[in-house]
């Protein structure tokens, strides 16, 4: 299993974002300067991630971005869901065409795969990422 491009950045922005919590809101184009991300792609990734909840957007003067819960409660699983939609490895799951599907017998068990790697995705907070690594 590989992330897209955008999932990958999504993770990278959010991290981003929380590494700011207590010291007010960031706009998106401080995000894309401090992450070295395309302006563009950090508006699209806002917008989703706005959109799932995991942002807010504040209007006005002293506006800006800002966590929309605390990092502590945001899982890698909410923000991979964010841009990609549910995490499911077979497009079977899901309705999604298959050559074999009418013999197929692992179909089955894909949902416990699926939910298994989401619980795994979910055991791991945002506040865990956005924390700095010691270099040792």
């Amino acid at each position: 299993m590989r992330l897209s491009n955008l999932a990958d950045y999504a993770v990278v922005v959010m991290c981003q974002a929380a590494r700011h919590c207590g010291g007010g809101r960031v706009s998106a184009g401080e995000l894309a300067e401090e992450t070295h991300l395309p302006a563009p792609t950090v508006q699209k990734l806002v917008s989703r991630l706005t959109g799932a909840g995991l942002l807010r957007s504040v209007r006005g003067a002293g506006g800006g971005l800002q966590l929309a819960r605390p990092a502590a409660a945001i899982t890698l699983a909410d923000i991979i869901e964010a841009v990609e939609g549910p995490i499911a490895l077979t497009n079977c799951v899901e309705g999604g065409e298959c050559s074999v599907d009418a013999e197929c017998r692992v179909r089955p068990h894909w949902p416990q795969v699926n939910q298994a790697l989401r619980g795994a995705l979910a055991g791991i907070s945002l506040a865990s990422l956005a924390r700095e690594k010691e270099v040792a």
